[in-house]
Formats: C-alpha cells, structure tokens, sequence
C-alpha cells in the first residue's frame, strides 16, 4: 500500500489527517516509558529520606515505596548544623543574587535597544562577542582574586551577574514593543527612565519572568564557582555540601549536623533528604512561571 493510500485510510478532520489507533497506542506507551523514566528515580528518593531506619537497611540503600514515613532525617539536618547553613546561603545568593542579576539584564537590555544612543553598536558587538568567547577559568579566577572576592558569597554573584544569552532576548523583546505607545510618552513629556519604568518593564513581565526563573536556577544549583572561591566551608552553598555528601560520598557526620551520633539517621536517608530540599524550591517556582515560557522565549527570539 502507497503512502497516499495509507493517508486516505486515516480520518481527516478540517484538513487535517488525524493518526490511526496504532500510532496512538505506540504514542501513549513512549510517553508513559519517558514520564516513567522521570518520576520513578524522584519518587525513589523521596521515599528513601522519608522510610523508616529499618526499611532502608533491608532495601539495600533505596526504597521505592516505604510502608511507614519518618521524618528524622529531615529533623536531622535542619537541626541547626552544616546543612542548616549552607541551605540559607544558598537562599541568600540566590535571592541577592536574582535581583542583581535582573536589575542589570532589564537596563542594558533596554539601553541596547535603544537605537541611535551613544555607544549602542560597540556595546552590542561586545555583549554579542562574549557569546562566542569564555574568559576561561584561570583569567576569571585572578579578576575574582584582584577585586578581593575571594572566601566571600559575593563570588557567587558578581562574576555571574549578567548573562549574554538574557540580555540579548530581553533586548529583542524591548524592541519589538510598539514605538506608538513611545512616541505618545515622549509627546506627554516621559523621560527615558519613565519610557523604562512604566511602559518597558510592564509590557515586558513574560521575558523578564522567564530570564528571571533561569537566573534564580542557576544560582540556586551553582557550585562550581564556590569550589573555586570559597574555603570557608560556612559560606558553603547547599549544592557544593550535596555534591560532597552525595556525589563525592563523603559521610555525613554526626558532628556536621550538630547532633548526638546515637540518633543519627541512616547515611542514604541523610543524603535523600540533602537531594529533596536542593530540589524542592525549583518545583515550587517553575509551576508559576511554566505560562510565561512560550511568550517570553518565542517573542524574544524570534526578531532581533
């Protein structure tokens, strides 16, 4: 049978041909393998930092449906010890670190779309440059060492503060914005900061969620920069103590968490329960802005 006589035979709704049964099936089983393939290791580690002691132990490390829940090993590092303080670094850089980061995105973005001003082409040229070319890691290092960053959160903010990629989509959503409503501010007697602050930024909120989401997961999950700067562990974000905990397989100890190391949980619930909480906060945010991501991605990257 030809490929038209395969068409014909499948139903056409408003010109459209419509898949047959098998396809629907064959559909419906890849996705399910692939949401399958996402959820079961989530659901696995939850269940491990929630089982009880004596489950984990007979699971061999991972549970995958506990029949009792115990929260020790949440209580456990929230006591007030090294987790304790990593977790509101973390909270701290990210935060800081999102609001500077926007900050700096939304006016050179908008400055850049700016036709005609001063310095508006080389600026560009260099922001597009960057795109193409990394310091690397040895010239970042010794710009980070010569502005006295070094063992301080503020090396995990400044030196990644402002990303190319971000501002350029928020420099094409600026500039796709209706230059009528521009030119009716400035007759009413606007200035460019109020063409910024109260027709830029609100006509903008889709891009700038977006780009703001995309900063605020990079900071939270960043810790390759605080392995380089930091060596006050103190000032250790949460990902750099997971990564030791869990990647390195380093022990979590009793005197880590500030604890008595008779009730100190199991080592694989300690460390399910680190992985929960690095990861919790990024479910939470993503849902309120998922809505913002086709318009603030598509209609800033189509035009430039």
């Amino acid at each position: 049978m030809t490929e038209l006589a395969r068409r014909r035979t499948r139903p056409v709704v408003d010109g459209v041909v419509r898949p047959g049964p098998t396809e629907n099936v064959v559909k419906a089983v890849v996705l399910t393998v692939a949401c399958a393939l996402v959820i079961l290791p989530f659901v696995g580690i939850l269940s491990t930092s929630i089982a009880t002691p004596e489950q984990v132990t007979e699971a061999g490390g991972f549970v995958l449906f506990p029949h009792g829940i115990d929260l020790d090993a949440y209580r456990t590092i929230f006591a007030g010890g090294v987790v304790t303080q990593a977790l509101w670094v973390s909270i701290f850089v990210t935060a800081v670190g999102t609001v500077v980061s926007m900050l700096l995105t939304a006016t050179l973005g908008w400055a850049l779309s700016r036709r005609g001003t001063f310095g508006n082409r080389p600026l560009l040229l260099l922001v597009l440059i960057s795109l193409l070319f990394s310091p690397g890691l040895i010239p970042s290092y010794l710009v980070v060492q010569r502005l006295g960053l070094l063992d301080s959160l503020w090396a995990l903010i400044i030196p990644t503060s402002v990303s190319a990629f971000n501002v350029v989509v928020v420099r094409s959503f600026f500039v796709q914005l209706p230059g009528e409503i521009m030119d009716a501010a400035r007759i009413d007697g606007a200035s460019e900061w109020q063409l910024f602050t109260r027709i830029g930024l609100p006509l903008s909120k889709p891009v700038l969620a977006v780009v703001g989401l995309f900063y605020g997961v990079g900071y939270w999950n960043a810790f390759f920069n605080a392995l380089i700067y930091l060596s006050d562990q103190s000032k250790w974000p949460l990902q750099l103590v997971l990564r030791t905990y869990v990647v390195d397989g380093t022990q979590v100890g009793a005197q880590d968490l500030g604890i008595d190391p008779a009730s100190l949980p199991p080592q694989t619930s300690l460390q399910m329960a680190i992985l929960v909480v690095s990861i919790i906060p990024v479910l939470i945010v993503y849902p309120f802005l998922q809505r913002h991501f086709a318009k603030g991605m598509l209609t800033g990257a189509v035009k430039g």
